[in-house]
């Protein structure tokens, strides 16, 4: 196992300077010149020569990347062009909303979809199944933004349950905190739910057809046992693997949930600074999310020789 961990530890790090080789180049692929983009057009020719040299760009391209490099692995992703404030401090002011929602969506998803998929497989052809897989087909085929002004429309403006928009943060009161991220990650956690709980189904059944599951039934085992010590466990690899890769979708819905919610995020901070050309901030939000989603597919990877311990390649 020590091996494979190891291994799966260097394929990350290549990963990773991957990335940075990719964010690095982000803002010099940019059409025309970074520090005019930067500058704007009302800028003077000082302005752009002044932006230039803060950023470093007036120097080759490789002691860019190397200095850039350094920087990075010291925490330091460089200075917001508008605010002037270090682009770790924005993220660290907004990374509360945005953990908050990816962890209540993740534990919202896991559980309902795992739930859902195993009732299915259990219920295979009958009217439960044919609903539960009729409704994971909607929901994964609805927009995020979508789900998201229906839930504030009816929950929100006609029952007045739920706030519309806005996020409380947890030291305010637990409560207030998780009425702010009901409607948000139902919203966001909608198309993961239908995701996860379709491949939970197809897990399922391969493993409900397998002898040695028609062998416990025919020793009277009863079908709690079955589903839960049997069926789910040896179902596990597949269902962990989606989770690790829906993670992707669920970033990318943050940013728009973030965004009709009203929420401030790390994903508001990356609308506001693409809108704004702010490429220090885009440069670091990208590294953060891709560092956590490789982590969490790393985390995924090591969990296989949990489940399975045959897992060992």
């Amino acid at each position: 196992m020590f091996a494979y961990v190891v291994r799966r530890l260097i394929s990350t790090f290549v990963v990773m300077v991957l990335v940075g080789v990719f964010v690095f180049l982000l803002l010099h692929f940019s059409p025309g010149d970074p520090a005019t983009l930067i500058a704007g057009d009302n800028a003077d020719a000082e302005q752009i020569e002044s932006i230039r040299k803060g950023l470093g760009l007036d120097q080759p391209l490789l002691v860019q990347f190397m200095n850039w490099s350094l920087r990075v692995l010291q925490g330091d992703f460089g200075i917001s062009v508008f605010t002037q404030a270090p682009v770790i401090n924005l993220i660290v002011e907004r990374l509360e909303p945005t953990v908050s929602l990816a962890v209540t969506t993740l534990l919202f998803a896991a559980l309902v979809a795992v739930a859902i998929g195993v009732v299915s497989a259990w219920k295979a052809g009958s009217w439960i199944d044919q609903v539960f897989m009729g409704g994971a087909i909607v929901g994964f085929s609805l927009p995020v933004f979508v789900v998201g002004y229906v839930l504030i429309y009816i929950f929100s403006m006609q029952l007045k349950w739920l706030p519309v928009q806005g996020y409380t943060p947890i030291a305010e009161g637990v409560l207030p905190w998780a009425k702010g991220l009901i409607l948000p990650t139902i919203a966001l956690g909608t198309s993961y739910v239908a995701l996860i709980a379709r491949i939970t189904r197809a897990s399922m059944l391969e493993i409900l057809s397998q002898d040695y599951m028609r062998t416990a039934r025919a020793k009277g085992v009863s079908a709690r046992g079955m589903l839960i010590g049997h069926a789910l466990r040896n179902a596990g690899v597949p269902i962990v693997t989606i989770i690790g890769i829906g993670f992707a979708m669920l970033i990318s819905g943050v940013v728009i949930t973030e965004t009709v919610f009203n929420l401030p995020g790390v994903g508001r901070l990356v609308v506001d600074s693409i809108a704004k050309r702010d490429y220090p901030v885009i440069q670091g939000a990208i590294i953060i999310f891709s560092g956590v989603y490789v982590l969490i597919n790393l985390l995924i990877d090591v969990l296989y020789t949990l489940i399975d311990p045959r897992i060992r390649y």
